[in-house]
């Protein structure tokens, strides 16, 4: 089995047992067997290496990118961790995607606006936290709703407000008690990228910023929105990258997790 932290651990009913009964035995300590959990080996498959147990380090299984994979082997890394039994989220999926993956897992579903494909082995706990992802305008949806869906795993409170953008700032003014009710705010837009340094002068919790590709020629494929977001001049803004829904709706699910403690 081992017996430090940093030793390697596999994932195999012999030895999960050999840890059981030695806690039960009292010969190992609860902490101790926790430490040698958090470090179980990998499901090797090949083409892929399944991280078993991050969410017992990390608070979130580990999440299949599926661009650039094939739709058999997103199907497959997707049943691994099923039957883990942890939730399954695969990101900037295609429908032949998720049509591969219902065949080994009927249950997943596949939402068309985030690229997302999500199944659950068990209902999701819901815990405290409240996350409210907003939108510049409506281009903006698809990176957002890949932000809520993602933070919506984490157990929290999703509150999802799109077409706020600045352009006509009396549509999130008029939305301005659903933003100071939250833990953690979202902010997705594209062109210029203002819309997180606005939300961030009227609250006081973390306002995550997500630049979109969303523009004419010269927000140069989000750049010019990712310049802007990292130039706010609203303190308590953090920024992902270009189009990176995800990232900022772990970030959020997580954080929002913490604060709500």
């Amino acid at each position: 089995m081992g017996t430090g932290s940093g030793t390697q651990v596999r994932m195999d009913e012999a030895s999960l047992r050999e840890l059981l009964n030695s806690v039960a035995s009292g010969n190992v300590a609860v902490d101790q067997a926790v430490g040698r959990l958090r470090s179980l080996d990998t499901g090797d498959m090949g083409f892929a290496r399944v991280d078993n147990h991050r969410s017992l380090r990390r608070g979130f299984p580990e999440v299949i990118f599926g661009e650039g994979k094939t739709s058999d082997q997103i199907a497959a890394i997707a049943k691994r961790i099923y039957d883990s039994g942890v939730p399954m989220l695969a990101t900037r999926c295609t429908s032949l995607d998720a049509d591969a993956v219902r065949v080994l897992l009927p249950e997943a579903r596949y939402d068309s606006v985030s690229r997302c494909i999500v199944a659950l082995p068990h209902p999701l706990a819901k815990v405290p936290g409240h996350v409210v992802v907003a939108t510049g305008g409506t281009s903006d949806i698809p990176v957002a709703e890949e932000a809520a869906l993602t933070a919506s795993l984490a157990g929290v409170t999703v509150d999802r407000l799109w077409d706020v953008g600045v352009a006509g700032i009396h549509r999130l003014l008029e939305n301005r008690d659903r933003f100071t009710a939250a833990d953690v705010i979202v902010a997705v837009a594209g062109m210029e990228g203002a819309l997180p340094s606005v939300i961030a002068g009227l609250v006081s919790c973390p306002v995550i910023a997500v630049p979109t590709s969303i523009g004419y020629g010269a927000a140069f494929g989000g750049l010019a929105p990712l310049l802007g977001m990292l130039n706010s001049c609203s303190p308590g803004v953090a920024v992902v990258n270009i189009d990176n829904g995800f990232g900022a709706g772990y970030l959020a699910g997580t954080m929002a997790r913490q604060i709500a403690r």
